[in-house]
């Protein structure tokens, strides 16, 4: 089981559900192997994203989404360590600003693939298919 934590959402307006926010994290992680493990996504304002955005990427300004892993791409998947697959992952923190989404569904769903090792400024149009997919209910 994929558990989702959400911070900050009540505040939004006109946000998805919950249990809709919740449902597009687990398929992302399921679209890339991982059934298992705990993911934190936070709605910030501009100034709070700004500041992470300028310490983790050394880029003074907001930006819609960024992903932080915690315990690795390299074993989200399961790699046959048992002690390492007998506990659920801490996948990581998703850090969304909705002043500079125009979606968050799409932000939630982007967030994670990064969070999962996908990188679209990579790869040959993987990420972004899958995204859409995703947002589709195709995985």
């Amino acid at each position: 089981m994929i558990d989702v934590e959400l911070l900050g959402l009540a505040g939004l307006r006109d946000a998805p559900p919950a249990g809709e926010l919740r449902s597009l994290c687990a398929a992302a992680a399921v679209s890339r192997g991982v059934d298992e493990g705990h993911v934190a996504v936070e709605f910030v304002d501009a100034a709070r994203i700004a500041e992470l955005n300028a310490r983790h990427r050394d880029r003074p300004s907001p930006t819609d989404v960024l992903s932080f892993p915690i315990d690795g791409v390299e074993h989200l998947a399961g790699d046959g360590r048992a002690e390492l697959d007998a506990v659920p992952r801490e996948l990581g923190d998703v850090v969304i600003c909705p002043e500079y989404t125009a979606d968050l569904r799409e932000a939630v769903v982007h967030g994670m693939l990064h969070l999962l090792g996908m990188d679209h400024e990579r790869d040959r149009g993987e990420m972004l298919a899958l995204q859409d997919r995703l947002l589709a209910g195709d995985p």
